[in-house]
């Protein structure tokens, strides 16, 4: 398991999100996004707009997503980034 932040993510906070692979945590990461905006919390809501946006774009999306592999790749366990 490796975590990677809301921040790391592309959101506004530190709320760590714990995941076997990488599209645990991006799916981990959407429903955080969804829950601070339902709840009021207008920080999330540019992070949940790039989000909703990648999911309605792919192709262009498939940038972001890649870079994310690659960034939970070189994460050690602990989440320190591995050299």
């Amino acid at each position: 398991m490796k975590t990677m932040t809301c921040r790391q993510l592309g959101g506004p906070c530190d709320h760590a999100h714990r995941g076997e692979d990488a599209d645990a945590v991006i799916k981990l990461q959407d429903a955080h996004l969804n829950e601070m905006v339902s709840g009021g919390d207008a920080a999330h809501e540019d992070a949940l707009r790039a989000m909703k946006d990648r999911w309605k774009h792919p192709i262009s999306g498939m940038g972001w997503y890649r870079q994310v592999k690659r960034d939970f790749a070189a994460l050690a366990e602990d989440g320190s980034v591995t050299t």
